[in-house]
């Protein structure tokens, strides 16, 4: 099977993943903007998940290009990874709703991790489909120095919550801000590739 029918069902959870946190935002009960104001930490929460979310689908978009066809393994590990990414709205509004507080703020820092662990596998298995084929993933990563990064700033995150939750949430931002430009090293070896 080729790669369109995983990415356009992937496309399609990413967008239900979105829809069910922009639903989750209340509208506040006056008609001032002081009334908004008890709700930033409803709006940041979500602001930072949706950028995690668009990161997702961007880079996954990208790494999907560098694949020729699906196997079983690639199939469950983007159903892992997926799977990872559905419990960010729940861990949003949670963290949100308790304005920033440990347990969620912990939580969310415990989905990222699992997120990024599940994006891991999904890299390894379409790494492996491509032994003895084109290798252009495998060249992309590297030694994935920013996947390495990103782990151990979600696992000082989750820690930092139990301590200070705005640290947690700093390290996540930071950690979003890292990923935010999509990855540039599958670009530039799939163009290589392509002779373009």
């Amino acid at each position: 099977m080729g790669t369109g029918r995983l990415e356009a069902f992937s496309d399609g959870v990413i967008a239900i993943i979105i829809t069910i946190m922009v639903l989750e935002l209340k509208a506040p009960e006056g008609h001032t903007v002081a009334a908004l104001v008890p709700l930033a930490p409803v709006f940041l929460s979500y602001v930072l998940s949706f950028v995690y979310v668009g990161i997702y689908w961007n880079n996954h978009h990208h790494m999907l290009h560098t694949c020729e066809e699906v196997s079983g393994g690639i199939l469950w590990a983007n159903l892992h990874l997926l799977f990872w990414l559905s419990l960010i709205p729940f861990a949003t509004e949670w963290l949100g709703a308790n304005h920033f507080s440990s347990g969620p703020a912990a939580l969310y820092g415990a989905i990222l991790l699992l997120a990024a662990i599940a994006y891991v596998i999904l890299q390894q298995e379409i790494i492996k489909s491509q032994r003895g084929k084109r290798d252009i993933l495998r060249q992309a990563i590297g030694d994935d120095s920013k996947g390495k990064v990103s782990v151990l700033m979600y696992v000082a995150g989750i820690g930092a919550a139990f301590w200070q939750p705005r640290v947690s949430l700093a390290l996540y931002g930071l950690t979003a801000l890292i990923w935010f430009i999509p990855d540039r090293r599958i670009e530039k070896v799939v163009k290589s590739e392509s002779g373009s």
